[in-house]
């Protein structure tokens, strides 16, 4: 389970790492905590942590340039919001556009998340084929957009508070 995000020194996003992990960062004095889970606190014999929900490196970490966020199964089911994307219902299954057997790959543009039963109906065709319209577009999420996903639901257009940065 990945809940907290890690912070670049420079809080530029990088990861999402266990509650379990982000403790162990703080405690090695690796990181400091921006922002916890109100009233969660984790206890032991001589220490009493907050539970991270963000959590930033004391030292900039220099990572390669990723222009795009790798795909995943889990990530378009994440970033369809486990929502199928052909009738609204709770989405177990990703379905590929344009099916691999036509030329269809991996890909974020190719693939939206989609429940049993439609996946099923649908089967080796493209939408069109089977009289089926998608409700949403697929899109390419960025790769800070990813990782913000993967903690959770939020507005895009309403950032989380403890992303705004303090006048």
């Amino acid at each position: 389970m990945r809940q907290t995000l890690v912070l670049n020194a420079s809080f530029e996003p990088l990861a999402a790492v266990s509650p379990h992990r982000a403790v162990v960062l703080v405690l090695q004095n690796k990181a400091v905590v921006e922002q916890a889970r109100p009233g969660l606190r984790w206890r032991a014999a001589a220490v009493e942590v907050p539970v991270p929900q963000v959590i930033r490196l004391r030292r900039y970490v220099r990572v390669p340039f990723r222009q795009r966020a790798p795909w995943s199964r889990r990530g378009v089911l994440v970033r369809d919001g486990h929502r199928c994307a052909y009738c609204g219902r709770r989405a177990t299954t990703v379905d590929h556009v344009v099916p691999r057997s036509h030329g269809g790959g991996d890909t974020w543009l190719n693939t939206v998340a989609a429940c049993a039963e439609d996946n099923h109906r649908k089967a080796d065709r493209t939408p069109e084929q089977a009289g089926m319209r998608l409700l949403t577009r697929p899109f390419e999420p960025t790769p800070s957009d990813a990782l913000l996903l993967a903690l959770g639901p939020y507005d895009r257009k309403r950032p989380p508070a403890w992303l705004s940065v303090p006048a």
